[in-house]
């Protein structure tokens, strides 16, 4: 079989997708029950990666009983994970999991529900497969390339919002009335999670219209949900307006805009402008 039939770079058959979507599927839901675990019992063990950057005993561990489960099973496949040194052994993969163990390590450690493991399968640098769980508010999304989105095994499809007066945004309230914006936000925020991949499936889910990030990103952050935005009939790209690819030389992304389609382009428009004001007032600033 080859390449163009979805067979392995090496001439060995590949798992039928439906087989990784199983696997895809077990793995999160068992992390999740494990990262579950931990929140319940409280008083987890943490520390700063870096300078505001938290990691926890629970990430590390639901990072290693994914990678274990997950590699264990397909060992051909690459590893990309917020939670392990990068390798890059990776990006001769045709296939690779893409993996935050626990996005929303803030509200984690705060006892709060805005958490999710973030699962996703990339091939030849698209996301093919995409499970978000959220155990600590009973949710489970997943998507598959082609074959739409579910959360908790019901459809998924975007508010289809196209006037964007009173959009719904997860943001803090007071980040739309920030001086640097060059024009008013007529929009109304909606829970913010801390997970980036929470905020995209309120998107995908109907309950967000859109969302915008000028920062950049990392992949794990995102890769997931974007699929599951898209299979629920949205639109997702970088700050640029350029699509997404995965499994990069250096993970990133820079900047979201996430929206029902109509909003996309309006979005991005918002974000540039605020992003060259900003960058302007920081450069005025002595």
């Amino acid at each position: 079989m080859d390449e163009a039939d979805g067979g392995a770079v090496d001439g060995a058959e590949p798992a039928d997708r439906a087989d990784d979507l199983a696997l895809l599927l077990r793995a999160a839901t068992d992390a999740a029950a494990l990262a579950l675990d931990f929140f319940d019992r409280g008083g987890v063990a943490r520390w700063d990666k870096s300078p505001g950057n938290p990691v926890s005993a629970a990430d590390l561990a639901c990072d290693a009983q994914l990678k274990a489960e997950l590699q264990g099973a397909r060992p051909d496949y690459g590893w990309l994970s917020e939670e392990t040194a990068d390798d890059a052994a990776r990006l001769a993969c045709r296939r690779v999991w893409v993996v935050d163990p626990i996005d929303g390590t803030r509200d984690f450690i705060r006892g709060r529900t805005g958490w999710a493991v973030s699962v996703a399968l990339v091939e030849d640098g698209v996301v093919v497969l995409g499970c978000l769980a959220a155990p600590a508010r009973g949710q489970v999304f997943v998507a598959g390339r082609g074959s739409g989105a579910m959360l908790n095994g019901t459809p998924l499809t975007v508010s289809g919002r196209t006037d964007p007066s009173g959009a719904r945004l997860p943001v803090e309230a007071v980040n739309l009335t920030a001086r640097f914006w060059p024009e008013p936000w007529d929009a109304v925020a909606v829970e913010r999670p801390n997970s980036l991949a929470l905020r995209i499936a309120h998107v995908a889910s109907g309950f967000a219209d859109g969302w915008i990030e000028g920062r950049t990103i990392a992949e794990w952050d995102v890769a997931a949900a974007a699929l599951i935005l898209t299979e629920a009939g949205g639109t997702i790209t970088d700050g640029a307006g350029e699509l997404l690819r995965f499994n990069q030389p250096v993970p990133d992304v820079r900047g979201i805009v996430a929206a029902t389609p109509a909003l996309h382009a309006e979005l991005a428009r918002r974000l540039e402008g605020g992003l060259r004001a900003l960058r302007g007032t920081r450069r005025a600033t002595p």
